[in-house]
């Protein structure tokens, strides 16, 4: 009984410190943080500015990634070739987007491995290594990628984005502007993937009107071809090792 008399006054004073700390800081009214901002006048290093604008220049070519993926590589017209099989099949959703947009990735990853190696051994290992500044190593960078892209560009698209742009018809091949050839480019994969998936086309199409043309002769009119082709079409494929051979000439068209 002793004890717990003791610890009473002892206990009442914590309670009232709870109550009144509170009540007391509240009466003194909230604590706002005090953010300041100076500019001040300082000697900035020149290579600092440089290192700084290094930076700057490279995150907005990360930024820029997924267009550069899509208009400079082979993505364009794998995708594109891909979407017209699916159509010619009549799969629909089959297969679905993300592992068409994945295989097309990696399919890019591997036709583009001699531009890349390329550009690391010519440009960014002198780089990392400092044998070459910035502004070089820039222009190595590029010289593989043009070339990639002049391979397959037609100079008619080229010839319609200068006269576009009034830009003078260039002599040699430096003298082609980086945009425009990008340009040109882009239009030329859309043309290539566009005739490979016509031919693509053809063979399934065929397939329907047989298909159509049976079914009309027995006088099935009421049942859609399209449900009768789909495993024909789709036996067909497996037979002939479609994503093989699909694979293997997309391939061999940027040899």
């Amino acid at each position: 009984m002793r004890t717990g008399g003791r610890r009473s006054p002892a206990i009442i004073l914590l309670v009232c410190a709870g109550v009144l700390l509170p009540a007391l800081a509240f009466a003194q009214g909230p604590t706002i943080p005090k953010l300041t901002m100076e500019l001040a006048a300082g000697q900035a290093d020149p290579q600092e500015v440089s290192t700084l604008l290094e930076i700057l220049f490279l995150l907005t070519i990360l930024s820029m990634a997924p267009a550069i993926m899509l208009t400079m590589t082979s993505f364009t017209r794998i995708i594109i070739v891909f979407h017209f099989i699916r159509q010619a099949m009549g799969t629909q959703q089959m297969p679905p987007n993300q592992i068409m947009a994945g295989l097309a990735i990696f399919m890019t990853m591997v036709i583009m491995y001699p531009v890349g190696k390329a550009v690391n051994e010519e440009a960014i290992q002198p780089y990392m290594e400092e044998h070459i500044n910035f502004v070089e190593a820039l222009d190595r960078a590029q010289s593989p990628v043009r070339e990639f892209m002049f391979k397959h560009t037609r100079e008619k698209d080229l010839s319609i984005f200068y006269s576009i742009t009034k830009e003078p018809r260039p002599e040699t091949k430096e003298d082609v502007s980086t945009i425009l050839l990008v340009a040109a480019y882009t239009i030329s994969e859309l043309k290539t993937g566009f005739t490979i998936g016509f031919l693509i086309y053809i063979p399934f199409l065929i397939l329907d009107m047989v298909v159509a043309s049976i079914l009309l002769a027995m006088g099935m009119m009421m049942l859609p071809p399209v449900m009768i082709s789909l495993p024909f079409k789709i036996l067909l494929f497996i037979l002939v090792d479609g994503w093989n051979l699909l694979v293997g000439s997309l391939v061999n068209t940027f040899q």
